[in-house]
């Protein structure tokens, strides 16, 4: 990707607008699984540690495959990648509904597993918008594609109620729905910027150039903390909600959209401040929020206003922090390396997001109601990140950095 300092306005806005629009979808369709825990914990008769199992599927292979989507969409651009990652998620939406129709504990499984598709459209956003502006504004451009994942948001609170208002099956197939339309308008109006240009080296060698970057790894790390984060509650918290404050479907989905959107709003915030202030001082403040407001959620906060607060308050921590992350991603990627180095940051954050899931199923503890060890184990983490990005990782980019871009 070349540098994009020139590039003119037109354009910019809508395309922008298309992958935002693009990622909101393919996290719906991703988070589906997620969102309808209960009825699946009800109807597979699963335990806390099989519901689990069950809601981390799709992280899974959305976190990997993030990789190589990353790497094909310098190869291919984001008008293809788009298209065939929305397309691609279709099938696994589609088969899940059936799994639960039958009550198939292994189908719903397998098609989640397959599903994770749909969660590796963040890796074609980011070098994608990227080409479309130059670095100083690269932060607000991720931190604007980043709120895409404002679709876990809508799937938290549209899907328990559709379920109720139109049927299990009827919701899956509007799901896909959306996915087909949301295709065809990238396919007829997306555009890629005039500044891209196909990246047609292998694929592996990419990879290993992108994983000898020192960067790559310093970014994985931080990202797998604060979008891991983010993915991690917003895939269990509706389990959570449950098991710890007694709520229905419906209450547990509004609360975990209402935290997925104070993310999504946090996320480009996070994103302008660090073209701003410089990425370190962001991602800094969100850690220590993290790390506190960890401990306060260990303590279960009583009463509707503390806990939704408290809640609140950490998805807003942990929007700032990815948008901060990725503001860091976008500016110190050497040209050409975007697609690749951000599809391999991008899988660590949702790897980061598919581990907590089973610790909190595995170390539930059903007599106290108490999610401890997992909470606990979260603001350890941030408080190893923080002092990794305190000393570890550098601020503001060298003037050196940027030229060589």
């Amino acid at each position: 990707m070349a540098e994009a300092t020139s590039t003119p306005g037109p354009g910019r806005a809508l395309n922008l607008a298309l992958a935002t629009a693009a990622s909101v979808a393919g996290f719906w369709a991703w988070n589906s699984v997620a969102t309808l825990g209960a009825f699946y914990t009800q109807n597979l008769a699963l335990t806390p540690a099989t519901t689990g199992i069950l809601v981390a599927m799709p992280v899974f292979v959305g976190s990997l495959g993030r990789i190589v989507v990353g790497t094909l969409t310098d190869k291919y651009g984001g008008r293809a990648m788009f298209t065939f990652v929305l397309l691609a998620a279709i099938p696994p939406i589609l088969l899940v509904s059936v799994g639960g129709l039958i009550s198939s504990f292994a189908l719903v499984l397998g098609a989640g597993l397959l599903l994770g598709v749909a969660g590796t459209v963040f890796a074609v956003g980011i070098p994608f918008v990227s080409a479309w502006y130059e670095p100083a504004r690269r932060g607000f451009a991720t931190g604007v594609f980043g709120a895409g994942m404002g679709g876990t948001a809508l799937a938290a609170f549209l899907n328990p109620r559709l379920v109720t208002w139109i049927g299990y099956f009827p919701t899956h197939l509007l799901i896909s729905g959306i996915l087909a339309v949301m295709a065809a308008l990238v396919w007829f109006l997306m555009k890629e910027s005039p500044d891209w240009a196909p990246n047609h080296a292998p694929v592996l060698p990419k990879l290993m150039d992108a994983a000898r970057t020192a960067v790559t790894w310093k970014m994985c790390f931080l990202y797998a903390v604060v979008f891991g984060g983010f993915v991690s509650f917003a895939t269990y918290l509706p389990t959570y909600l449950r098991d710890v404050y007694s709520l229905d479907p419906a209450g547990a989905g509004a609360r975990t959209a209402g935290f997925a959107l104070a993310a999504v709003l946090a996320r480009p915030v996070g994103g302008v401040l660090a073209d701003k202030l410089g990425p370190k001082p962001v991602v800094l403040v969100a850690l220590a929020a993290v790390a506190v407001l960890g401990w306060v959620v260990n303590l279960r906060p009583d009463g509707e206003v503390p806990a939704g607060a408290t809640f609140v308050a950490m998805a807003g921590a942990l929007g700032l922090g990815a948008g901060g992350v990725f503001a860091w991603v976008g500016v110190l990627s050497p040209a050409g390396k975007v697609g690749s180095i951000s599809g391999i940051v991008s899988a660590a954050g949702g790897l980061g997001g598919y581990f907590p899931p089973l610790v909190m199923g595995a170390t539930y503890d059903a007599a106290t109601r108490s999610y401890s060890i997992g909470l606990l184990l979260l603001v350890g983490t941030a408080l190893v990140a923080l002092v990794f990005t305190l000393f570890a990782v550098q601020g503001r980019p060298a003037p050196a950095v940027q030229s060589a871009r």
